[in-house]
C-alpha cells in the first residue's frame, strides 16, 4: 500500500491523520518540521506528502520546493488555514497536486488523497514498449506485429515535440498507456501529468474541475480553487474520451489550444498556462461533427497528430505474447505459480475476435487463471472465461434496470424501518459485507484473489472480514493453487 508523509507541527493533527489513514491501510510517516522532511524523502520511498504551509524553521513552501528538487514526481497536498489560501496557490504554482483548508471534510480529503497517489503512480510508472513478458508489470504495451511496430515509431517521433496529439482507438485498446508513453518520453517528463476522464466526471462538475473557480462564484465556493489545467502548468494533460465532452465546454478547450490561456469560473482575469494536451476518443468524431455534438474547429486543433491504436482483431499474432504477459502478471499479483496455457487453448484464444480488445483478453485470462485452480489453462477454461466475459459485457451494456430497482426497494424498506440516524452506515455495511462475501465465495476463500477481483489490497479484505465477522471457507491455498494434473502439454 502507499506510504504517506504527514508534515505539521500540531501533534494532535498528525495523530489524527495517522489513525485515519492507517484505518484505510496506508503506511503513515510523520514529521513536525521541514528539516526532518528532507531527511525522510532522501531515505524512504514516499507516495504522497501532505504538509502545512506554516512550519517552524523552513516554512511549508520552501520545504515543498526542496522536496520536489529531490523527487520531482512526488505529489504533494498543501494544508492551509483560510487566511493563507493565496500562499497555498503559490504552492500550486510550484507543482503541488492540490490544497485543503482547515477544518477538513474527511470524505473529500480521502478522495483527494487517492487521486494524488494515483497521479503520482501514473507519472512514476514507466510504460515500456514490447518488453518480454518475464517483466510482470501492467505498464507494458505488448506486440511485435507490423502495426504495433509502426505505433512504436510514431510514439518515438511525436513524444519529444510539443504537438497536440489525438489518440484514437476502440475501447480497451490501451489509449491511456500510449498517452503515458508520450508523456514519459517527452521533454516534460519531470513535470505534472494529469488525467481527466471527460465521461467519469459529471457535466456540472467538469468545468470547475478543469478550470477552477473564484471565491463566491456559487454556493459553497468559499475559497478560490485552482483547476486541473492550471495545476498542470509546464506539464501534460490527458483528456480521455474527449468525444464525450459537453458541447458547452468545447469552446474553452479550443481557447486553451489557440491562446494558451484559461479563465476560472466567475473570474475576469486571463491566466496563461503552458500545458501540452493529449486527447483520446473511441467515438467516431467525424460522425459527431456531422450530428452537431462535437465542434469541427476543436477537432482540427486536436488533430495535429493522430495516433491510431489497432484493435486486437487486426493483430491476432500478438495474442500469444499477450497471454504469456497476463499469466505472469496475474500469477504474481495472486501469489501463485504460473500454470501456463496449453497450445490448444492458445490457438482458440488466437482465433477469437476479442471485440473488447486487450482489456477483454486480460479479463478472460484472469478469470481462467482463477478457475483453473493452478492447472494449465485448457481449451474449456478459456472458452468458459470468454463466455463469462461476454455475459458480463452484455449485462453492463444492458438497459435492464431490474436489479437496480430491487436494490432501491430494499433501501426504501430500510429507510422506512430505521428511525435513528444509523441507516447510512447500516446500508453501507450490509452492501459491503455482501460484496466481499461474494468475492470470497468466487475465489474459494483465497483472500489475495478476492482482493484482486475487487481491486483492493489484501489488508483491506482482511480488515473487512474482521469488521463484518465473515466466515471464510478456504478451498484454495493462499500460497499456491494445487493442481494434480500433469503440465507436460504447456507451452
Amino acid at each position: 500500500m502507499a506510504t504517506i508523509l504527514i508534515v505539521d507541527d500540531d501533534q494532535q493533527l498528525r495523530q489524527s491523520f495517522e489513525k485515519l489513514l492507517s484505518d484505510e491501510s496506508y503506511t503513515v510517516l510523520t514529521a513536525s518540521n521541514g528539516e526532518d522532511v528532507l531527511s525522510i524523502i532522501r531515505s524512504a520511498r514516499i507516495d504522497l506528502a501532505i504538509l502545512d504551509v506554516c512550519l517552524p524553521g523552513i516554512n511549508g513552501l520552501k520545504t515543498f520546493k526542496a522536496m520536489r528538487e529531490i523527487d520531482p514526481k512526488l505529489p504533494g497536498i498543501i494544508m492551509t488555514a483560510f487566511g493563507t489560501t493565496e500562499t497555498a496557490i503559490e504552492a500550486m504554482k510550484l507543482g503541488a497536486f492540490d490544497y485543503i483548508t482547515k477544518p477538513f471534510d474527511i470524505p473529500g480529503v480521502l478522495i483527494l488523497i487517492n487521486q494524488a497517489i494515483e497521479s503520482g503512480r501514473l507519472a512514476r510508472s514507466r510504460v515500456e514498449m514490447d518488453v518480454v513478458s518475464r517483466t510482470a508489470s501492467s505498464e507494458i504495451i505488448i506486440g511485435q506485429s507490423r502495426v504495433m511496430q509502426e505505433l512504436y515509431k510514431t510514439i518515438g517521433r511525436v513524444a519529444p515535440t510539443d504537438a497536440t496529439v489525438l489518440i484514437r482507438g476502440e475501447s480497451g485498446t490501451g489509449k491511456e498507456l500510449v498517452a503515458r508513453a508520450l508523456y514519459q518520453h517527452s521533454l516534460r517528463a519531470n513535470e505534472p501529468f494529469l488525467v481527466i476522464n471527460c465521461v467519469a466526471i459529471p457535466e456540472n462538475l467538469l468545468e470547475s474541475e478543469l478550470f477552477g473557480y473564484e471565491k463566491g462564484t456559487f454556493t459553497g465556493a468559499l475559497n478560490r480553487r485552482i483547476g486541473r489545467i492550471e495545476q498542470a502548468h509546464k506539464g501534460t494533460v490527458f483528456l480521455d474520451e474527449i468525444g464525450d465532452m459537453p458541447l458547452s465546454l468545447q469552446p474553452k478547450i479550443l481557447r486553451l489550444l489557440e491562446e494558451k490561456s484559461i479563465e476560472r469560473l466567475g473570474g475576469q482575469d486571463t491566466i496563461p498556462v503552458n500545458v501540452r494536451i493529449i486527447a483520446a476518443s473511441n467515438r467516431d468524431l467525424e460522425a459527431a461533427i456531422a450530428d452537431g455534438s462535437f465542434r469541427e474547429d476543436l477537432y482540427y486543433r486536436l488533430n495535429v497528430v493522430t495516433i491510431r491504436i489497432p484493435p486486437l482483431r487486426e493483430r491476432l499474432q500478438d495474442i500469444p505474447r499477450l497471454i504469456d504477459h497476463f499469466l505472469a502478471l496475474f500469477s504474481k499479483d495472486m501469489n501463485v505459480d504460473n500454470p501456463g496455457m496449453t497450445l490448444e487453448a492458445k490457438e482458440i484464444a488466437s482465433r477469437h475476435q476479442w471485440s473488447g480488445n486487450v482489456r477483454e483478453l486480460s479479463n478472460a485470462i484472469q478469470k481462467a487463471l482463477i478457475f483453473s485452480r493452478g492447472c494449465p489453462i485448457r481449451p474449456e477454461d478459456i472458452i468458459h472465461a470468454i463466455e463469462i466475459e461476454k455475459k458480463s459485457e452484455s449485462y453492463e451494456n444492458s438497459s435492464n434496470d431490474y436489479p437496480e430497482e430491487i436494490t432501491r426497494q430494499w433501501i426504501r424498506s430500510v429507510l422506512h424501518s430505521k428511525k435513528d440516524d444509523s441507516a447510512f452506515d447500516y446500508l453501507n455495511d450490509r452492501f459491503s459485507s455482501t460484496v466481499i462475501g461474494t468475492a470470497l465465495e468466487i475465489s474459494g476463500g483465497n483472500k489475495s484473489i478476492a482482493a484482486k477481483l475487487l481491486g483492493v489490497s489484501r489488508p483491506t479484505i482482511q480488515a473487512k472480514i474482521e469488521k463484518y465477522r465473515l466466515k471464510v471457507e478456504t478451498n484454495v491455498k493462499e500460497e499456491n493453487l494445487f493442481c494434480s494434473e500433469p503440465r507436460s502439454e504447456v507451452n
